[in-house]
């Protein structure tokens, strides 16, 4: 074989390379679903704080997405994450400074009844609105309404409770110190814990508000889930009962993107999390041993001390903010003054406070720490938390790239009240067993989808001895869906996606940016995964858009589940859909929902068999370029007369002797 002729195939086999690419891409094109998926807590409810900021509920900052949604670069694994047999796996709602809370979904009741409401690891009873409230807010869902539960019942007065005035029925109050209360009766019934939760429907004691005051009748949210220490509290009355371990976690989403998650139960914690003791008789709250701040890697001239007044160092997820002990303040504020060089001090968002706050830093979240220190938190076991800007500062709401100190002066309260602030982006795992709670930082935005990697589960059956009528335990009371009921005949029809139309009344431009932000929301209002949330097609008709959204099974499944679809569809029909103002009005004008398209064999396994195809064809080409290559070491040369040497190429190299 001549050098001209192996030279000739070598166009041959390039066209082949680009066949193979052309048809694996468009194989993975065609197995993979239009995958344009997209990812994203203000009553202080807490306890001491100081007179700055009691009465300061609401702060109206503007929230913007990230430049680029990407896996963030210690993102939770399934190795670092291992739950628990049973836990109690929700999602968490709302946004720290744009609410002053995050909220979870609960639903109480047969048919269950949905309810918002603010995680606080500050309180201990969990308490919605009741029908018989005269004195309640308008909250974000209807009114617990007892008579239409088929299991509630009352709790009768008994030796261990505070009962009313007939000696019949156990009573709660609560009062809190930006002077908000909540009274009411004890009832028992079915608590369920939403869709993605494996942790199956269970009997609790809740608190039914007769009366509300203060910031607790003008909130959003619908009343508060306790999940401090003691008998009343929703995590002790599920480990008592042997369902969860001794454990619960919180991840608040950081000052871009609001949400998490929580878990109630038991995880196994990543190796990097950083432990400290949580001593249960200090105090009724979660106290944390905090023993020193460093600001830019100094250490404030503090006695240890001054951290251990009066409850101590307490956690806080009901309180927005973090209030320090008077000379803690001090320390703090002077010390990170001295480090701002080139920020200009400005006034604050609200007249009413003295904020401290600075311009100069841009919008740029990931870039505030080159502009403010680094902060660390240390603990009497010499542990240290090291805090980002997003730890302490919270975003100027009338000037574009400045921001403002999120930490205060606690009054002459000697208690230093950690609030949610100081955990945005970080895992929390509150480890009551093991007396220690523990810090990690992360994602939180984006640490619900990695929890809940598996597909849907199916609807949990109720506990034995139980009303079966609960079986829908996770269909959320709506309008029904108009949808032709056989849809929902079992066995008959798998639902392969839900499909819907929104209109806005906010233009284009402004909104393209914004539609990652958009589908967290929307994921967070449906009760579906982010990974579900996916864009169809986006279109604009003056100064409004029209946006088609699907949601599709979960994980790994093929299809989703009748009550899981009905759920979905029936808060879609009822318009419960709940955005932020920022977003304009918008109405949802259609939906649909799409039957799972039934495969042929071969469609099936289409994907094996061509991949199984092109090994095949790749080997025989191997194999042929082999032998050519072989076949040419093999073959010698043959002797040419010296006359004829100009036969021997095509490319005339030699040329003939004189």
């Amino acid at each position: 074989m001549s050098t001209a002729l192996f030279t000739n195939k070598l166009p041959f086999l390039t066209v082949i390379v680009l066949l193979i690419n052309y048809v694996v891409v468009s194989c993975l094109r065609i197995s993979d679903v239009s995958n344009e998926s997209f990812v994203f807590l203000s009553s202080s409810n807490g306890i001491g704080e100081g007179n700055h900021r009691n009465n300061h509920t609401t702060m109206f900052l503007p929230l913007f997405p990230p430049k680029e949604i990407s896996p963030p670069r210690d993102e939770l694994s399934r190795r670092h994450l291992q739950k628990s047999p049973s836990s109690a796996r929700m999602p968490l709602h709302d946004d720290l400074l744009l609410n002053g809370y995050y909220t979870t979904c609960l639903w109480i009741g047969t048919p269950p009844q949905r309810f918002a409401l603010i995680v606080d690891t500050g309180s201990t009873v969990t308490y919605v609105p009741c029908s018989t409230c005269e004195q309640c807010g308008n909250h974000q869902d209807p009114k617990f309404q007892p008579e239409m539960s088929s299991t509630y019942q009352p709790v009768k007065c008994n030796v261990d409770c505070t009962c009313n005035n007939e000696r019949e029925q156990c009573i709660y109050e609560r009062q809190y110190a930006e002077m908000s209360s909540s009274s009411g009766v004890l009832g028992e019934d079915v608590v369920s814990f939403g869709n993605q939760s494996e942790l199956a429907p269970q009997q609790a004691v809740f608190g039914c508000e007769n009366l509300e005051t203060g910031d607790l009748y003008s909130q959003h949210a619908d009343g508060i889930m306790g999940l401090g220490r003691g008998d009343p509290s929703i995590v002790d009355q599920l480990v008592k009962k042997h369902v969860i371990s001794d454990s619960f976690s919180l991840c608040y989403g950081g000052m871009d993107f609001g949400g998490g998650a929580m878990v109630l139960g038991g995880i196994n914690p990543p190796s990097e999390m950083v432990f400290t003791h949580s001593d249960p008789l200090r105090s009724p709250y979660y106290n944390i041993e905090l023993k020193g701040i460093h600001v830019a890697g100094k250490a404030l001239n503090l006695n240890p001390q001054i951290f251990d007044g009066k409850h101590g160092t307490v956690l806080d997820s009901g309180t927005t903010y973090v209030y320090l002990p008077e000379a803690a303040f001090v320390a703090f504020k002077s010390a990170v003054m001295k480090e701002l060089h080139s920020l200009r001090e400005i006034e604050g968002p609200d007249p009413n406070y003295k904020d401290i706050c600075f311009s100069g830093a841009g919008s740029d979240v990931s870039q505030l720490s080159k502009s403010f220190p680094s902060v660390d938190m240390v603990f009497s076991n010499g542990k240290k938390l090291s805090l980002t800007p997003e730890n302490y500062l919270f975003r100027h709401s009338k000037v574009r790239g400045a921001y403002c100190f999120g930490i205060f002066q606690n009054g002459k309260d000697p208690t230093t009240l950690l609030g949610g602030i100081i955990v945005r982006n970080t895992l929390v795992s509150y480890d009551r067993e093991n007396e220690r709670i523990g810090f990690w930082k992360t994602n939180c935005s984006k640490l619900w989808d990695t929890l809940n990697v598996s597909s849907s589960p199916p609807p949990p059956s109720p506990p034995s001895g139980m009303d079966n009528r609960n079986s829908t335990a996770h269909m959320t009371p709506a309008l029904a869906p108009s949808v032709p009921s056989e849809y929902y005949a079992p066995g008959e029809i798998k639902i392969g996606l839900i499909s819907f139309a929104m209109s806005l009344s906010t233009g284009y431009s402004e909104l393209k940016p914004r539609v990652p932000e958009l589908a967290h929301f929307i994921a967070q209002e449906l009760d579906v995964y982010v990974s579900q949330v996916h864009l169809m097609n986006f279109s604009t008709k003056g100064n409004d858009s029209l946006i088609r959204w699907a949601i599709f099974p979960a994980g790994s499944a093929d299809y989703m589940s009748h009550t899981y679809t009905m759920e979905i569809t029936s808060r879609l029909a009822g318009d419960r859909l709940h955005l932020p103002d920022t977003f304009g009005s918008y109405k949802i004008v259609k939906w649909d929902i799409e039957p799972l398209q039934k495969r042929t064999r071969w469609q099936q396994s289409y994907l094996v068999v061509v991949v199984a195809l092109l090994v095949i064809l790749i080997l025989g080409l191997s194999a042929s370029l082999g032998w050519f290559i072989w076949r040419r070491r093999q073959t010698p040369t043959p002797y040419d007369p010296l006359g004829s040497v100009e036969t021997m190429t095509d490319e005339k190299e030699l040329q003939p002797l004189n």
